[in-house]
């Protein structure tokens, strides 16, 4: 077996394998950075060869001598390593896809361009307060391949699962219950193209049966599209008039498929449109997994304890009638302009490392903000997006962006920080290292 990459995912793989008995080859073709040297030497100990920096020929045999790869989540599509694999019939097979063949659980995954983490915490909370024995992992933290021992006596398994894990699974990652929660442009840089990316997401469902469960946010068009093609029972949710069979918000409540409340929204921590569609997805997967899920009581009482994960629209402090937020982990312009309509009057903070997005989107919340901060890379972009419509100030450092925040705010309005774009030209620690400053 090859695996292509050894970060987190690659150790884990490499792991797992070997102590399965297989003959395991590692290849890393940038060795080095936090953490390198101590994952080098365990997957080394473990019996596997890692081959550091190869040349194309190096490469090439690697392949060659392969039966299956197994390339890591940040791993192209386009990789040389992969293109080679198919042309020879190489099988080509995620973590998650190896991870799903070892687990005998029912198996709820989750993803969309946002809100997936939160909706898969959201999940495995509920289910706790249920009395059931969860293991969560996935794109949330712990590959899902280094938790199937774990998961040999859990009643349920909850994994975050993001486009690039679904890009190359097989028939053997089938979710008793999946949730779609959106589809929007992200990650283009990587996919190449909206229906590549559209494409990954929908194998979410592509090989589920007919009496599993897809969640969908109906809310949502793309989600929604490609939901069609699901071959396994539909449960929309949506917080728009009903719909038959769909799970509903409003500013009262949240109802299931027969209209019963679940919870009052007033019982909620938060309840911003984002927060109440994440917690009816979560809630209506709950539900789904019958005889090992949670009753409606269960449900309320996780719900209305949870408290909003970090970075994500999170209130940092008050002063002078402005509330500010860190919403940093809106890393694309979907995410940042949900966040921006859940306000009436806003200064946003956006900018960063575009991910080859269409910023433009952004104008759709121009009516919901007094002006815009625009830093990072993307400045331009962000001041481009707004020309006309709102003003819009540059500035070189974070401290620079809140000065300027402070100075356009006014009473009664947030500053969000909310930058639609990834962080790594400015923080090399990512969106919590830029939420922190």
């Amino acid at each position: 077996m090859l695996c292509i990459g050894l970060a987190k995912t690659g150790e884990a793989v490499a792991s797992a394998l070997t102590r399965a008995g297989d003959t395991v080859t590692v290849v890393e073709e940038r060795p080095g950075g936090p953490g390198y040297a101590e994952r080098a030497a365990a997957v080394r100990a473990l019996g596997a060869v890692l081959i550091e920096a190869p040349d194309a020929p190096s490469l090439a045999a690697a392949v060659d001598a392969a039966e299956l790869v197994v390339p890591s989540p940040g791993v192209r599509p386009t990789h040389p390593a992969i293109d080679r694999a198919l042309t020879r019939g190489v099988p080509v097979r995620s973590e998650l896809d190896l991870a799903a063949e070892r687990i005998t659980a029912p198996l709820v995954a989750v993803t969309g361009t946002n809100g997936k983490t939160t909706t898969t915490d959201l999940i495995t909370r509920i289910l706790m307060a249920a009395g059931r024995r969860v293991v969560c992992g996935g794109n949330i933290g712990t590959p899902l391949i280094a938790l199937t021992e774990a998961a040999a006596t859990a009643d349920v398994v909850v994994a975050e699962v993001s486009s690039f894990q679904l890009e190359f699974t097989t028939a053997r990652f089938r979710p008793t219950v999946a949730v779609l929660l959106n589809v929007a442009d992200d990650h283009l840089d990587w996919h190449g193209s909206l229906d590549a990316y559209a494409a990954a997401k929908a194998k979410v469902f592509t090989h589920q049966q007919e009496h599993d469960v897809l969640v969908v946010n109906a809310d949502d068009a793309g989600a929604l599209t490609l939901s069609e093609k699901a071959p396994s029972r539909l449960v929309p949710v949506t917080l728009h008039p009903p719909r038959s069979g769909a799970w509903t918000g409003d500013d009262t409540s949240l109802r299931d498929a027969n209209g019963a409340v679940v919870i009052e929204i007033a019982a909620l921590r938060r309840s911003l449109p984002h927060d109440r569609t994440n917690a009816l997805c979560a809630a209506a997967a709950a539900d789904a997994l019958g005889p090992v899920g949670a009753d409606h009581a269960k449900i309320a009482q996780a719900l209305a304890a949870y408290e909003a994960m970090p970075h994500r629209v999170e209130l940092v402090a008050e002063h002078g009638g402005v509330r500010w937020y860190d919403d940093s982990k809106a890393t694309n312009p979907h995410a940042a302009l949900r966040a921006i309509e859940a306000f009436p009057s806003a200064v946003l903070l956006a900018g960063g490392l575009n991910k080859d997005l269409d910023l433009g989107a952004l104008r759709a919340g121009a009516q919901h903000l007094r002006a815009v901060v625009a830093i990072g890379a993307a400045a331009e972009e962000v001041e481009h997006a707004f020309a006309g419509l709102r003003p819009v100030v540059r500035a070189g450092s974070m401290q620079d962006a809140v000065r300027e925040a402070a100075r356009l705010a006014e009473a009664g309005d947030a500053v969000l920080l909310s930058p639609g774009c990834a962080s790594f030209d400015m923080y090399p620690g990512g969106y919590t290292e830029r939420g922190d400053d």
